[in-house]
């Protein structure tokens, strides 16, 4: 899974909107170059429940052959819903405005208290990695992990695309397909 910032979405009335990335980003397992070897379609669903279909490209790394698909910024893995509608349901904004269920804001904010611990641990091994400062000073021991998040990111709108690219670019996303295994 490889998370892009910088493309155009071209569209095609037939088969979808094209995202054409502008980057360059390496294998996020070994760092080795990508080529491109098809592409997918991939569904997604935004704040008001309107369904959109995005064509995706599938990379090939050459030299340890695992496959990644190129995700534009909006989308967040294996999410049906854009990060732009699951950003507020997460935070728990009082202005929510997202024409989903209750039962999926539920398994949302159940998915991100499940995972928050780790994407800002991620965030802070990235930090040290490459000696890249926060946005604002050293964390407080007091904060709460949405606040430990966002002192990497910031808690302006378009947080959570912040924090997945970085993530998933760098081979640290948690999967959560599960892949049938046989007793």
């Amino acid at each position: 899974m490889i998370i892009v910032t910088n493309y155009d979405l071209v569209e095609n009335p037939k088969l979808g909107v094209f995202v054409r990335s502008m980057e360059q980003i390496p294998c996020p397992c070994c760092g080795s170059r990508l080529h491109v070897i098809g592409s997918r379609q991939r569904k997604f669903l935004t704040s008001e429940s309107q369904c959109n279909i995005l064509v995706i490209r599938r990379l090939k790394c050459s030299y340890c052959n695992r496959i990644h698909h190129e995700l534009p910024d909006i989308l967040v893995p294996y999410k049906r819903y854009a990060s732009e509608a699951i950003e507020p349901v997460v935070a728990e904004d009082p202005n929510l405005s997202v024409a989903v269920d209750e039962s999926t804001i539920t398994r949302w904010r159940q998915w991100f208290a499940e995972r928050a611990e780790h994407m800002a641990g991620c965030l802070e091994s990235i930090r040290m990695r490459y000696g890249i400062g926060s946005v604002e000073g050293p964390p407080a021991p007091s904060l709460s992990v949405l606040q430990r998040i966002w002192h990497y990111v910031g808690n302006a709108p378009a947080w959570l695309a912040r924090v997945v690219r970085p993530i998933a670019n760098t081979n640290q996303w948690l999967h959560t397909r599960s892949a049938y295994c046989p007793n």
